[in-house]
Order: structure tokens, then sequence, then C-alpha cells
């Protein structure tokens, strides 16, 4: 049984302040990893420890100190006879030499390279970050492996968070998505030519019940979407951190009908950001979210790369943003969970971080708004939320 740090306690070993205690609602299925440091360091221990399997994915990948340093951990995993699968993005991690994985692979591990850059799809990314060990615990989150994300998201490192999750439903829901994508990796485009064949839509994975939700080019359907309009429907009180918020027509209406009929929206957004035209698109909506009743905060110390919404009791956490592409283009997962005790943690790491934000006024925000200004954010929203997904839907249709 993979150990359970902190449980029944209010801090674990890594300092994570818990919001679990065990109780018939929640029987000790999850626990929040507060920063990329503490996720890093918990999943160095898991790979550590593991005995049969290691799944690993995500977007990007560093040739740095902490991609080195995971490396020569899944190395040593898969030397000592563990199974270990890599699964990176050929866009986010397309700087890694050719080279890269011998030490792994030497060890009797296998990497795998998903989509590899190609300017005939090179729309279709997988920007997943998951971590599988033994089949009995996982690590879901923002973060990515590089020396950038390191920290404390307060004097180093960007602002993150991760959650660690033993519940059987969700265990069986990640490593069997892990599988798919990874058999799947090359997405050549014969298998895009049978994008309208259900089986490819409707994968098994996709269809059990669990608390993941997914979204991807070949799922058809956006399950956080859904479920997130689901919630925003009779919400009371809305919390949402996102590092690249460009929110569509329904959702930015789902927002407002919250503020309007006597709810509270709060937005945790990004101050320093790694994506400067994502930030002029978003600022470009803040006057109509402003006069709706949502109170808009923008995070200071470092980039915000947090992707966590908190619904009443319900909260979602995992690696989708908010924006046209994490809604309609990338594969992405997210972790719902309607638990108070793990609401009432997130609530707390909110308001830390809100604590650090600077309030956006919506007098000083007209201030600011030029007719330079204005013009670069509507071309910047026209850049992502629309050309962007264009581009999209015309490589699936031409790789059919």
């Amino acid at each position: 049984m993979a150990h359970r740090p902190g449980i029944g306690s209010n801090r674990s070993k890594f300092g994570i302040r818990q919001p679990l205690s065990p109780s018939p609602s929640n029987p000790n299925v999850a626990c929040w990893l507060a920063t990329a440091e503490i996720g890093y360091r918990r999943m160095l221990e898991l790979i550590g420890g593991a005995r049969t399997s290691i799944r690993c994915e995500t977007y990007i990948w560093r040739d740095d100190v902490v991609g080195q340093r995971f490396r020569a951990a899944l190395s040593r995993a898969a030397s000592s006879g563990v199974k270990v699968q890599v699964l990176v993005d050929g866009f986010g991690s397309a700087a890694l030499p050719a080279d890269y994985w011998r030490e792994l692979e030497a060890a009797g591990g296998r990497a795998r390279v998903f989509n590899p850059f190609t300017l005939r799809a090179f729309s279709l990314r997988n920007h997943r970050k998951l971590l599988v060990v033994d089949d009995t615990v996982a690590v879901v989150g923002g973060f990515n492996i590089g020396a950038e994300y390191d920290g404390d998201g307060v004097t180093r490192g960007w602002r993150d968070l991760g959650v660690e999750l033993w519940q059987p439903e969700a265990l069986q829901q990640l490593t069997e998505s892990f599988d798919n994508l990874f058999h799947d990796h090359r997405l050549r485009h014969w298998l895009l030519r049978r994008i309208r064949n259900r089986s490819l839509r409707w994968p098994l994975f996709f269809r059990r019940p669990g608390p993941v939700l997914f979204s991807g080019p070949r799922l058809v359907r956006n399950q956080f979407r859904r479920q997130l309009l689901k919630s925003l429907s009779t919400a009371t009180h809305v919390r949402i951190a996102s590092a690249y918020f460009i929110p569509n027509f329904r959702l930015r209406r789902a927002l407002h009908r919250v503020a309007r009929r006597g709810g509270t929206v709060e937005l945790l957004l990004a101050g320093k950001t790694d994506v400067p035209l994502a930030q002029l698109a978003a600022r470009s909506r803040y006057g109509s979210l402003l006069k709706a009743g949502i109170r808009i905060w923008e995070y200071q110390p470092q980039i915000l790369h947090t992707k966590l919404a908190i619904i009443d009791n319900s909260v979602f956490a995992g690696t989708s943003n908010l924006d046209a592409r994490s809604l309609g283009i990338n594969y992405e997962l997210m972790v719902h969970f309607k638990d108070p005790h793990l609401a009432a943690g997130a609530w707390t790491f909110f308001s830390e971080d809100q604590g650090r934000a600077i309030e956006i006024k919506l007098p000083e925000w007209r201030r600011t708004q030029t007719w330079f200004l204005r013009l670069k954010g509507t071309w910047a929203r026209f850049l992502l939320a629309h050309l962007d997904p264009w581009l999209a839907r015309r490589q699936m249709r031409n790789s059919r």
C-alpha cells in the first residue's frame, strides 16, 4: 500500500497543510500538494518507492537540473525491474536532445513523444501532467518538469498546485487513459482519418465512472467544461484560479449569472505571465466581468500556473486552463471532488494567494484602456479564441 502522508493530521512530512480528515464522506482518497516544490519531492519519493510500475506523463520536460533529477530517478527504478513508461508532448518538450532518454531505455524503461511536431498536425497537443505509481497512487496537477516551476510560488518558482489520489475509481481512469495515449502517441494521419470511429471517440476510460474528467480532440465531449457549467448553474460561491483565462461566451454568461443572482464570483489570474498574448486577451474582458459584479485579483510574486475552481463544496483541480485551447483542443484532465474537506483546503490556498494579489477595480481598469491597448486585446482574443481553434479543426478535418 502506498504511503499516505499526513492523513488525519494538520500537516504532512512535507509541510502541506492538510484539508482532509477521515470521514464517511471522504475515506482518505486524496490530499493536496500545495506547491511545485512539495509536489516534486513527493513524486520523487513515490518513484523511489515504486515496486511494479510507473506511468509518467507531462507536457513540458526540460533538460535541466529538475528534468535530470527525474530522469535519473526513473532510470534507477527501471534498472531495479520496475516497468517505467514516460510520455512527453512533441511540442512542449521539443527542445529535448534526440538521445535524451538513452539512459532510461538502457535501463529497461520506455519513453514516447506524443504527436511529434509536424506542420500538418501541430495544433493537437497533450497538455496533461500525471504520475501513477504501482496502480495505487497518482499525482495530478499543473506541474511540468522543469526548474522554472520548482519552488514555493512566492519567493521562487511558479505558483502551482497538485493533488495526490488513492481513490480506486480515479486510478483506473488515469491508468487506462495513460495507456490509451501511450499506445497512440504518434497520432499518425491514418489514425486521425478514423476519427469518426466510435471506439476512438469514446474509449473505455472516458465512459468509466469516477472523479476524473477528460477532454481531447478525439473525445468529442469536454467532460470538464460540461461539469463546470452544470455546477455554475446552481452555484452560490465561486472561486477560480487560472493561469490563462479566456472564457468563451457560455462560461462568461454562467459566471455573470452567478453574480447577478446574488452569488459571489472571485477570479485569481496572472499578474506575471509567460504568455503575454494570453494576458492581453484576458485583461480585455475585465470590463464586462467587473461590471457584472465579478471580482478579479492578479497574483504578484511569481507566475501563476494554478488550475483550480471551487464551487460551493465542489472542487476541480488538474491541468486545464479556462481558454479555448484547453477547453476545445488539448488533451487535458481534471479531478472533480464534491467534498467539503477538499474544498475547505482549496479555499485556504486561494485565500492565501489572494493576499499576495492586487485587486483590479473597474475605474482603474478603464483608465488603463487606451485605444491601442484595446486594439491589441481584441487581436489577442481573435488569435487565441478564434484562429487557434479554427486551425485545429482544419488540421483534424484535413487529416481524415
